[in-house]
């Protein structure tokens, strides 16, 4: 079957999962206003930011295929883009928090097709182009944040979500859907946004998941790097803001330093925000993520992990001290004294080690799902992951042995023994038995009726962590959303205005511009569309570098137009721009 995105050597590693969430960039639907409005926002911000972004900003734009004159091509960007390890790919808006992280795990910037409006050219709700492409990608031209970023996905990926995330990340991609499509209606974005904010105040203790993304916001989104009283832009939706990326300068914005802390401070992605972290490099960055890392049930597991995988209601993973993965719907645990001592998945469940499954221990197999006792056994001190082959012997556990074994907490197995799973070290992780009851208290955990009985085997929990060990165990992780991003009707008045943006385009990318073309535009424009003040500022541009007499008539129109505020700032910064 022939893939619908480009391959390259960075693309063709990604697992079959992600490709799903990818779709074909609509390049043909971008109007030509949609490309003065990526023409406008990037001379304004090149201008704006070569004085006050992080030094990678400007040279990162060359490395990274992205030209201030028209929106990128994803197939050009890619190939500009391999040779500093890194691809892009085209989805459709937001994407789950934990497949957004896997992409950036695998070196491929995810970039959201759509592109903002003239009304939200200073800042959109919504993820679109220019965010994506223009803000996130010159920056990884910078090796070192370029790794940050990449171990961020890494590990991000691996966070445990809360069952509540998912319903908020869906709550919010309609709601910056909503935002962004001028058909929308007040009511519909009045509803929108009071199921954010009630779901806001009803998050609970912030999940793994939660935490990790508020660090991604405040450093790959809205972070500042330097001093906290002269601090630089480097985060993608400051680059990507005219609005903001002034203003988060000012006093108005609180600068604090970067730490741990941050993990713990939320957002709301439809408004500015009123607090920044400031870190003093990207090495700061990379040390933050590691402490946060270490306080995440991948690498602690224990009781708490699994009881964040039953609560996340998704697939997740916990390893056991032998190296065994169990991969599956956690249902339940029973503890004993703080530890976990039995743990359960529902449903398709698969064993792995080192991230491959276990051949014969696929979905497929454990189709109803896996229970198993966790710990040592009772009144022995040697685990049994530790027991050599005449230990084993001694204790009853050897091949065609009846036997019984209780384990500390009271879970108790009673079967015959069929055979035992090693791994290539040699050390013991799975013993199989017919004829087999799993018991606690007076409740049974499994029955003989129900076949071979596959007990894992650990003393502990070291990790658990979302998403399965091996990416081809099951079919369908992370599901795409039934909401779409809205496509715009673009009435018969608006394709008028859409022809006129594209002539002056063409006038200018084909330097024939004359002054009689200029005033032909003029003219249609002042009596169709009075108030449009991009392309006015388009021919006031072309007029000046030609010296045109009309100049002056075209600046009287843009000086009538700043009366309305939410034109003023844009106008008058446009006018600098093209008198530079």
């Amino acid at each position: 079957m022939e893939n619908h995105f480009e391959l390259n050597e960075v693309t063709k590693k990604l697992p079959k999962h992600l490709h799903k969430f990818i779709v074909k960039q609509p390049y043909g639907e971008y109007t030509a206003q949609n490309q003065a409005v990526w023409r406008y926002v990037m001379r304004l911000n090149v201008d704006y930011l070569k004085r006050v972004a992080h030094e990678s900003y400007i040279e990162g734009l060359d490395k990274t295929g992205i030209s201030v004159e028209s929106i990128p091509h994803m197939e050009g960007m890619n190939r500009i883009l391999k040779e500093i390890g890194w691809a892009a790919v085209s989805v459709d808006g937001f994407i789950p928090p934990n497949a957004f992280m896997e992409f950036q795990a695998y070196n491929v910037l995810v970039i959201a097709s759509d592109m903002r409006t003239i009304n939200h050219i200073e800042y959109t709700p919504a993820p679109d182009i220019i965010h994506e492409a223009a803000g996130h990608a010159p920056i990884i031209a910078n090796p070192e944040y370029a790794e940050y970023l990449r171990r961020f996905g890494e590990i991000g990926s691996k966070a445990i979500s809360s069952s509540k995330d998912y319903e908020m990340y869906e709550a919010i991609r309609l709601l910056s859907i909503l935002k962004e499509d001028p058909s929308s209606t007040e009511q519909e974005i009045e509803v929108a946004q009071n199921a954010v904010e009630e779901l806001q105040n009803d998050m609970g203790e912030l999940s793994e998941m939660a935490q990790i993304r508020n660090l991604h916001w405040w450093t790959v989104e809205y972070g500042l790097i330097g001093t906290l009283e002269n601090p630089k832009i480097y985060g993608a939706g400051l680059l990507s803001s005219i609005g903001e990326s002034s203003w988060c300068l000012t006093d108005e914005v609180k600068k604090m330093p970067y730490s741990l802390e941050a993990a713990s401070v939320s957002f709301d992605i439809t408004k500015p925000q009123p607090q920044l972290f400031v870190t003093p490099d990207f090495a700061e960055l990379s040390l933050v993520l590691e402490q946060f890392a270490n306080s995440m049930a991948l690498r602690k597991g224990g009781l708490n992990g699994v009881k964040k995988l039953i609560d996340s209601k998704i697939i997740g993973t916990v390893e056991l001290s032998t190296g065994l993965q169990i991969s599956g719907n956690f249902t339940n645990v029973i503890e004993f004294e703080s530890k976990p001592i039995y743990i359960q998945t529902t449903g398709q469940t698969a064993l792995a080690n080192r991230d491959k499954e276990l051949i014969g221990h696929g979905v497929e197999y454990h189709a109803e799902g896996f229970g198993s006792p966790i710990g040592k056994l009772k009144g022995i001190n040697i685990p049994i992951e530790n027991m050599s082959p005449r230990d084993l012997e001694a204790y009853g556990i050897y091949e065609g042995k009846q036997t019984t074994l209780e384990f500390e907490g009271g879970i108790k197995v009673v079967g015959k023994v069929i055979t035992g799973t090693r791994d290539l070290r040699g050390k013991i992780q799975l013993i199989s038995f017919k004829d087999c009851t799993v018991t606690y208290q007076d409740k049974i955990l499994f029955d003989p009726s129900w076949g071979i009985y596959d007990m894992a085997v650990g003393k502990e929990i070291v990790s658990a962590y979302s998403g399965p060990a091996s990416v081809l165990s099951f079919g369908e992780i992370n599901k795409v959303s039934e909401t779409k991003t809205h496509k715009i009707n673009y009435s018969n008045l608006d394709k008028e205005l859409y022809a006129l943006y594209q002539k002056v385009r063409d006038y200018r990318e084909n330097n024939h511009v004359t002054e009689n073309n200029i005033e032909t535009v003029f003219e249609e424009l002042n009596v169709k569309f009075p108030n449009d003040w991009l392309l006015l500022l388009e021919l006031y541009e072309l007029s000046i570098k030609s010296d045109f007499s009309i100049q002056e008539k075209l600046l009287k129109n843009l000086e009538e137009l700043k009366c309305n505020k939410s034109y003023k700032t844009l106008i008058e910064k446009g006018i600098v721009l093209c008198r530079n």
